[in-house]
C-alpha cells in the first residue's frame, strides 16, 4: 500500500464495476456526495478524520505548514506547484497560520461539493461516472484542444482501477487537495502538471500535452497593454522624435515652443493614432511569441515555462521583439514621417496621401528604411526589457514577498527599470533608426545607409549626438513600461492565461 492509498484507507475503495447513478431533484448537498460515494456519515466522518491524521504526522493537533507541505510530498505533488501555501490558506479559516480539525472538515465539505457539482457538470448522462467522451466534449467546450491518446492518459491518470470511466471517488482523490477553484481548464493544467513529473515506478512523460489555451488572449491581452499606455505618453514621443533628427544643438524648450507654434495642444499628439495603431498588434505579437518562444525552451527542457532562466528570457525577448517590429515597421515609419514633417505653411498630409506619396516617389522599400538598425536595437532593448522585468518580479517574490504575487505596485517598479535599462542601453541605434526613417531618399544631402548616418553624427555632434532626446524617451519609457505591464499581469490574470 502507497502514501496516497494510505491517506485515503479510512474508508477501503468499494468496487466500482458499475456507476452508482444520482438523481439532481435539487440543490446539491453533502447528501449527494454520500450517495455518490457509497458512504455513511459516520463513514464518511472516519475518513476525514483518517486524512488529517496522515497530514499531522507529529500528532500535534494542527497542520502547519511544514506538515502539509510533507503530505502534499508523499502523495506525489511537487513542492513547486506550492499548492501547500495555497492550501493552508484556504484552510485557515481564523488566519493563525494552523488548520485545526474544524477547518480540516469545513475545507473538506466544500471542496467536495465543488468537485461533485463540476462532476455533475461533465457526466451528462447523469448515470453516475464520467465516459471519456463527455471528458472530451467538456474540454472542447472550454476551448482546450486534445487528441485521442492525451485524453487516453488523463483518464488513465484518475481510473485507478481501469476500467475506462471514472467515478466520483477517482474524481475526488485526485483533486481533493487541489487549492484553486476546480474549473476545468483548472482541472486539466493540475493533470498536465501532476502527468508530467509523475514519480511512480512508470514515469510518464506525455509529450505535446502543453498546448495554449485559447491561443488569440494573448494577442488580447499584449494589444491592450500595448495600447493602454500610449495615449498618456504621446506629448513626450513627438518630443523625442523631434529632437533625434536635430542635427544642430538641441534644447528642450525650444522644441516645445515649435511644436506649440505649428499646431499648439495638437501637435503633441501627432502621429498618436497611428502610434496606437501600430503599437497594439506590436505589443501583442511580441507578448504572445515571448510566451510561445518561453513553452518551447521549457518543453525542450522538461521544466516549468517560468524556470527557463535568464538566457532563455533573453532569446525569447530577443526574438519575439525582432519578429513584432519586422511585422509592423511600415507603420512605424509613417509614424516617424508624420511626427517629423515640417508644415511651413503645408497642412500635415492625410495618412492615405503620406503612403501613397511615399510609395509613388520613393519606392516600396521606403517603408523598411531604417529596418537594420531598428532590428539591432530591438532585440537586445527586448531582451533587456523582459528578461529584467521577470527577473526583478521573481526577486521581488523570492526575498521580498515570501512567494506572495507581486501586487501592483511591485509590478510598475519592475516594469520601470528594466524600460529604463533596456531604452538607454540601445538608445543610440534608435537615433540612427528615426534619422533614417525621417529623411526622404530624394534629397541630395541623403544619409548613404546606416554607418553613414553614424559617421556624419559623431563627426558634427560628437557621443552626444547620440542621446539627444533620451530625456524625454526615458520620461516616456518609465510610465509606458510599467503600465504596459501592469496592464498586461491584470489582462492574463482576467483571461485566465497564468
Amino acid at each position: 500500500m502507497d502514501a496516497k492509498e494510505a491517506a485515503f484507507s479510512g474508508n477501503p475503495r468499494r468496487p466500482t464495476d458499475c456507476c452508482n447513478p444520482v438523481k439532481q431533484l435539487g440543490p446539491i448537498s453533502l447528501e449527494h456526495v454520500l450517495l455518490a460515494l457509497r458512504e455513511s456519515k459516520e463513514e464518511r466522518d472516519l475518513r476525514t478524520r483518517s486524512l488529517f491524521n496522515f497530514f499531522d504526522a507529529a500528532n500535534l493537533g494542527y497542520l502547519d505548514y511544514a506538515q502539509i507541505e510533507a503530505g502534499l510530498l508523499a502523495l506525489q505533488i511537487p513542492a513547486e506547484y506550492k499548492y501547500a501555501k495555497d492550501l493552508l490558506k484556504v484552510c485557515d479559516a481564523n488566519r493563525d497560520g494552523r488548520v485545526d480539525y474544524h477547518e480540516f472538515r469545513r475545507y473538506m465539505d466544500v471542496k467536495e461539493l465543488e468537485l461533485y457539482r463540476i462532476f455533475q457538470a461533465i457526466d451528462v448522462e447523469h448515470n453516475g461516472c464520467i465516459l471519456p467522451e463527455e471528458l472530451w466534449d467538456a474540454l472542447v467546450q472550454a476551448g482546450i484542444e486534445i487528441d485521442d491518446e492525451e485524453l487516453a492518459r488523463f483518464v488513465e491518470h484518475v481510473d485507478k482501477d481501469n476500467n475506462g470511466i471514472i467515478t466520483f471517488e477517482e474524481w475526488r482523490d485526485f483533486l481533493l487537495f487541489y487549492p484553486h477553484e476546480a474549473t476545468i481548464e483548472n482541472i486539466y493544467h493540475h493533470w498536465e502538471r501532476v502527468c508530467l513529473v509523475d514519480i511512480g515506478e512508470q514515469a510518464v512523460i506525455p509529450e505535446g500535452i502543453s498546448k495554449y489555451v485559447h491561443p488569440f488572449r494573448y494577442f488580447i491581452a499584449g494589444g491592450i497593454a500595448g495600447a493602454a499606455s500610449r495615449t498618456a505618453t504621446a506629448p513626450l514621443d513627438r518630443l523625442k522624435v523631434v529632437l533625434q533628427v536635430q542635427t544642430t544643438r538641441a534644447w528642450i524648450m525650444p522644441a516645445i515652443k515649435k511644436i506649440w507654434k505649428e499646431d499648439g495642444l495638437l501637435g503633441f499628439f501627432r502621429g498618436n493614432g497611428l502610434n496606437v495603431v501600430k503599437v497594439a498588434p506590436e505589443s501583442a505579437i511580441k507578448f504572445y511569441t515571448y510566451e510561445m518562444l518561453k513553452g518551447m525552451i521549457a518543453n525542450s527542457r522538461d521544466e516549468e515555462k517560468r524556470d527557463i532562466g535568464t538566457a532563455g528570457r533573453l532569446f525569447s525577448g530577443g526574438i519575439a521583439g525582432a519578429v513584432a517590429q519586422t511585422a509592423i515597421y511600415p507603420l512605424d515609419l509613417l509614424k516617424t514621417r508624420l511626427q517629423t514633417f515640417s508644415c511651413e505653411g503645408e497642412k500635415v498630409p492625410k495618412l492615405g496621401k503620406l503612403t501613397k506619396d511615399l510609395w509613388v516617389h520613393e519606392g516600396p522599400r521606403v517603408f523598411y528604411k531604417g529596418l537594420v538598425p531598428s532590428l539591432l536595437g530591438i532585440i537586445p532593448y527586448a531582451g533587456i526589457d523582459l528578461a529584467a522585468y521577470e527577473t526583478l518580479k521573481d526577486v521581488s517574490k523570492t526575498y521580498i514577498l515570501q512567494d506572495s504575487d507581486p501586487g501592483p505596485l511591485v509590478q510598475l517598479a519592475c516594469g520601470t527599470i528594466s524600460g529604463a535599462l533596456g531604452a538607454t542601453c540601445v538608445y543610440p541605434l534608435q537615433v540612427i533608426r528615426t534619422r533614417m526613417q525621417a529623411q526622404s531618399s530624394n534629397r541630395g544631402a541623403a544619409y548613404q545607409g546606416m554607418t553613414d548616418v553614424f559617421w556624419q553624427t559623431l563627426k558634427r555632434e560628437g557621443y552626444g549626438g547620440f542621446y539627444k532626446g533620451l530625456l524625454p524617451n526615458l520620461l516616456k519609457v518609465v510610465p509606458a513600461a510599467s503600465i504596459t505591464y501592469l496592464v498586461y499581469e491584470r489582462m492574463k490574470k482576467w483571461l485566465e492565461l497564468d
